[in-house]
């Protein structure tokens, strides 16, 4: 059975839903101790009655977290006002980026 587009789309609307496509290179979803990675993502937002959500397909795979990346090295450093290596030390002790910041301007 094959379902016209437009008709799809006008019983969607009438539901209360609305779609839109998401030109994506990557999709990256960030766990305490590994991040998702999708890569050659389909990715759709969906509203229904003003809640988003997406839905996501691609090559998924799996990478670990134990380390810091620079550009969060860098952007703890200038958001809190301290030396790159004071920004490391702390992202390494707290593994995540706003709550580093926060102790960082705290001291």
């Amino acid at each position: 059975m094959k379902i016209n587009p437009k008709q799809l789309e006008r019983a969607m609307k009438q539901m209360g839903m609305q779609m839109a496509h998401i030109d994506a290179e990557e999709v990256v979803i960030k766990t305490p101790d590994k991040e998702i990675v999708i890569s050659n993502p389909e990715v759709s937002k969906i509203n229904v009655m003003g809640q988003e959500t997406f839905q996501i397909t691609g090559e998924v795979s799996e990478r670990s977290r134990e380390g810091v990346s620079e550009e969060d090295v860098e952007m703890v450093a200038e958001q809190a006002g301290v030396s790159p290596e004071e920004a490391k030390a702390m992202l390494e002790k707290t593994k995540d980026i706003a709550e580093a910041i926060v102790k960082l301007k705290k001291e």
